[in-house]
C-alpha cells in the first residue's frame, strides 16, 4: 500500500453532490494533475512492488490515464459484466471490445487499481474472483498468439470453475497490483460518496515469455504455465 493524494478536482467534486447526474463517469485530468499522478505512480514504493511481481519487464507510467468515476444511485448499471482487460489492438484498433488477449498477456504486465477514495463494500469496490488467473490462462492456452477479443473472452467466462468473489475495498491510497488475467467486475454504488480509482494499464517491455527457461520465469509467467497444467 502506498499513500496517494487527492487531486484538486476530486475534492470540488465531492463537495458537490448537485453535479452527480450520472452514475459513471471517465474524467481526465489537467497536465497538472497528470504531472502529480506520473509522481505518484512512478513511487518507490509501487516499483518496488512491481520488480518481484515482473522483473524489469514493466515500463514506466507518465500518467494514470482516465479515471473512471462512480456516483451513488439507486439504479442499475449498465457496465457490470465479468471481463479480463485486453492488451493488444486488433483488426480495429479504435474499438476496444474488439482488442485481444493472448496466453503471454502480450502488452500488458499487470492489471492496477489505484484508489484515490475511501472504498467500503457500499461504495462500488471492484469485484475480483480469486484464482481465477489460473482458469483464464488454461482457456487462453488453446488459443495460440491470436488469443481472443475482448469479447470473446468475456462470452467464454461462464464456463469457468466458481470462484470465490472479493472486494477490492480499501482507504485512498491503495494500490492493488493483480495479475493480468484475472476477471473482474465493477457494481452499483450504494454509499454516500463518489469513489475515484484509477485502472492504469502497465505495459511490458518486451511479451512475456512462458517458453524460455523456467529459472528466467518471473511470478507472472509462472502463474500462466501452472493455469495451463
Amino acid at each position: 500500500m502506498m499513500r496517494l493524494t487527492k487531486l484538486n478536482g476530486m475534492l470540488e467534486l465531492e463537495k458537490r453532490p448537485e453535479t452527480w447526474t450520472r452514475r459513471f463517469r471517465p474524467c481526465g485530468l489537467s497536465q497538472l494533475a497528470a504531472n502529480k499522478a506520473s509522481q505518484l505512480v512512478n513511487h518507490p514504493n509501487p516499483k518496488t512492488m512491481l520488480w518481484p511481481r515482473s522483473s524489469d519487464n514493466w515500463l514506466p507510467k507518465t500518467s494514470l490515464g482516465s479515471f473512471p468515476i462512480r456516483f451513488p444511485s439507486k439504479a442499475l448499471a449498465s457496465d457490470t459484466g465479468w471481463h479480463v482487460d485486453a492488451s493488444f489492438a486488433g483488426d480495429a484498433p479504435d474499438n476496444y471490445l474488439e482488442w485481444r488477449i493472448n496466453v503471454h498477456s502480450k502488452g500488458r504486465a499487470l492489471l492496477m487499481l489505484f484508489l484515490f477514495s475511501d472504498v467500503t463494500e457500499d461504495d462500488a469496490p471492484t469485484l475480483i474472483r480469486e484464482r481465477s488467473h489460473l482458469d483464464v490462462a488454461k482457456l487462453l492456452g488453446e488459443e495460440g498468439e491470436e488469443g481472443l477479443s475482448f469479447v470473446q473472452l468475456a462470452e467464454k467466462l461462464v464456463r469457468l470453475p466458481k470462484r470465490n468473489e472479493v472486494s477490492a475495498t480499501g482507504k485512498a491510497g491503495t494500490v492493488y497490483l493483480c495479475h493480468p488475467f484475472i476477471v473482474h467486475a465493477a457494481q452499483e454504488h450504494r454509499g454516500k460518496n463518489p469513489k475515484f480509482m484509477a485502472q492504469p494499464a502497465l505495459m511490458t517491455k518486451r511479451d512475456f515469455d512462458i517458453s524460455q527457461t523456467a529459472a528466467l520465469h518471473c511470478p507472472v509467467e509462472e502463474a500462466i504455465l501452472k493455469g495451463i497444467k
